[in-house]
């Protein structure tokens, strides 16, 4: 294949080409790509789960105002990330220097934002309203910029199924290591230490991601002629992306809403003790992280997406039981968290490595995976923003508050917390096996 530019030819020497198996990526290669992942997976937890409970909790911000302004602020970062995404394609095109360079920047005002989110330098309830829509805005930016780019070079990295699955692997399995390390150093350290050392996982993830395997970039012939509008719009042209962007937004939105409300389920509903917290979430984490070499060695026999299928269902199940624990079930509910943080793994580790894959069926490994991830980025944000933005609002609609503790009330954040998860799980199950599994069979 011709290279197209001259930045493209000075870069082919360092550059890895898509690997034709599993043992072509190897561990040191791994490390090197997935360390990044520690620190974007480490900031994701305090400002997805821990943020809205800090703010209602720490400042009194009602629940109401605190949902608008998560889902402003996400609405607002998820529709520039398929912006980003086409940035990030052209930067690809240039060199992977250039990609590098942007990651910098964006990791400089990650840092600043999220310092400055939870040590606000004003008060008083509209200036606090005012400061964290902001805030929020400029940490998502940055925080999706990095993100992006980050996904994009492991797809072009290319592969079979069980090398792309080894990939996301890597970057999601030292993701866990970060939620666990952020699941457990605000209760234990403060939030000071634990700033502090995202600031030094962040520092340390950029320089290992420099001595990553690089990419190629293959512009497509029809590249020159295609505007930046209709680049950025390609990937909702074709049938089987829209339909896994579907299922993946159902999937996300069924883990978003517990994400977003676990604390309150804790704190309220087990009426368990804050020092617990870290058990709980770390139970969780630990377990998902555990169990991707399981799940990757169950895609060698059934597929990524029959595998993704069998991890709904067992959330599914265990958000089911959830439903019956009540005042002093913790014990129960670590367990609760451990499983369904085996279902977790799937999560993280099966639906980018299908992307992937849908991507080289497409033709297009190397061309446009900023755009795809784009719009994946696009629909995670989503998920998240309708997980705060809705489900807030509606628990204080119903009655529910921090702190509650009648019947009605506490019902309220069952359901929320526990059933319609389970709903929109397997909305996302059916869909899979629709939309996936189904013409999967068509196909083969």
């Amino acid at each position: 294949m011709t290279l197209a530019s001259a930045p493209q030819a000075r870069h082919a020497a360092e550059a890895q080409p898509p690997a034709a198996g599993a043992s072509a990526f190897t561990a040191r290669n791994g490390l090197r790509y997935g360390l990044l992942g520690l620190p974007l997976a480490f900031v994701a937890l305090p400002l997805y789960v821990i943020l809205p409970n800090h703010y209602a909790r720490e400042f009194g911000m009602p629940l109401g105002l605190l949902g608008a302004i998560l889902l402003g602020a996400r609405l607002l970062d998820a529709f520039i990330d398929p912006l980003l995404g086409r940035l990030s394609d052209r930067l690809f095109a240039r060199s992977a220097r250039s990609v590098l360079a942007l990651g910098a920047a964006a990791a400089v005002v990650l840092a600043a934002g999220f310092a400055l989110l939870f040590f606000p330098l004003v008060r008083g309830p509209d200036a606090l309203a005012v400061w964290a829509a902001v805030m929020l805005v400029i940490t998502y930016a940055a925080y999706s910029a990095l993100s992006v780019s980050h996904q994009s070079w492991g797809a072009m990295l290319g592969g079979n199924e069980t090398q792309r699955s080894r990939i996301v692997a890597w970057r999601e399995g030292l993701g866990l290591v970060g939620v666990v390390l952020a699941s457990i150093t605000p209760v234990a350290l403060g939030l000071p230490a634990t700033t502090a050392l995202f600031f030094v996982a962040l520092g340390v993830g950029w320089l290992a991601w420099v001595r990553a395997p690089r990419p190629l970039a293959r512009p497509s012939r029809q590249g020159a002629t295609q505007s930046h509008a209709a680049a950025l719009w390609a990937p909702l042209r074709h049938t089987a992306f829209r339909r896994l962007l579907a299922v993946f937004m159902l999937n996300g939105i069924a883990s978003a809403v517990p994400a977003t409300l676990v604390l309150f389920f804790i704190q309220d509903r087990l009426q368990a003790p804050a020092a617990m917290e870290p058990l709980f979430l770390g139970s969780y984490f630990v377990s998902a992280a555990l169990s991707i070499p399981l799940w990757l060695a169950l895609v060698q026999r059934i597929g990524l997406a029959r595998a993704w299928l069998a991890g709904m269902l067992l959330a599914i199940a265990v958000f089911g039981w959830a439903t019956q624990l009540g005042a002093g079930d913790t014990t129960a509910f670590v367990l609760v968290c451990a499983l369904s943080g085996v279902a977790l793994g799937t999560d993280l580790a099966l639906p980018g490595a299908l992307l992937a894959g849908l991507i080289q069926a497409h033709g297009q490994s190397g061309q446009s995976e900023g755009a795809y991830f784009g719009w994946w980025n696009f629909a995670t944000k989503l998920n998240l923003a309708l997980a705060a933005g809705l489900a807030l609002p509606l628990l204080g609609l119903f009655g529910y508050a921090p702190g509650a503790r009648d019947a009605s009330a506490l019902n309220a954040l069952v359901i929320a917390y526990c059933v319609l998860p389970c709903v929109l799980k397997l909305a996302a199950a059916a869909a899979l096996y629709v939309f996936v599994i189904q013409p999967g069979k068509a196909s083969s």
